[in-house]
């Protein structure tokens, strides 16, 4: 009979899971095209997105929420465990004298419970993360225009995630403080609910407009 498993383990391990999420790209706004073939010089900033989320007071708010989900799920699924685990240890003092059909019987419905008892721990583990994307899906609509307008702002036209950068000579060109700042200015929190469904993918953003010369 297979070891067991404890779905209150698996549970542990939900919040960094789940708020691996965050370190998706966050959509910006889309520029119009060059209406010639010259590709303008490129003016690039650097962003620290994973940093974004663990030191802005929205990515906190998130991250305090899954670990309540998270708790919460192992507690209510501690106990389950346990009984479990221990009528799995009795069941395996007490098979070398059972009759083989009956045997048979009980080593299927303990699978069976063992069974149930991890799908409902892989099924929480589920909801948080689609929670999660969800109230990511809102992060990003509020960052998005904060970081077109830090581009407009520094007279830069691309933002590269930090761990693409291999040298730079100053640390001028990382706006990730800056983005940190103005993103607790205009959010503090969002709800991550639980949901059985990932978040649907939204239209793509319309052109931003041309920056006036």
């Amino acid at each position: 009979m297979k070891k067991l498993i404890l779905a209150a383990a698996v549970l542990a391990f939900i919040p960094g899971m789940a708020m691996a999420q965050a370190g998706k790209p966050l959509a910006l706004p889309s520029k119009p095209q060059q209406q010639n073939n010259q590709l303008p010089a490129p003016k690039i900033l650097v962003i620290n997105r994973p940093a974004i989320m663990q030191a802005s007071k929205v990515g906190q708010d998130m991250a305090r929420q899954v670990r309540a989900y998270a708790d919460q799920a192992k507690r209510e699924m501690e106990g389950q465990a346990k009984a479990l685990q221990a009528e799995g240890q009795a069941l395996q003092q007490q098979i070398a004298i059972l009759a083989p059909d009956v045997k048979q019987k009980k080593v299927e419905e303990y699978q069976r419970k063992e069974a149930n008892l991890q799908g409902m721990a892989q099924r929480r583990e589920a909801q948080i993360q689609n929670g999660v994307m969800q109230a990511q899906q809102q992060v990003e609509a509020v960052m998005g225009p904060i970081l077109q307008n830090i581009l407009q702002q520094r007279g830069a036209n691309m933002i590269l995630d930090k761990t693409a950068v291999v040298f730079a000579t100053s640390s001028a060109f990382d706006i990730t403080e800056t983005a940190i700042a103005q993103l607790n200015q205009k959010m503090s929190t969002v709800k991550v609910n639980l949901s059985n469904a990932a978040p649907a993918q939204g239209p793509a953003p319309a052109p931003a407009a041309p920056a006036k010369k």
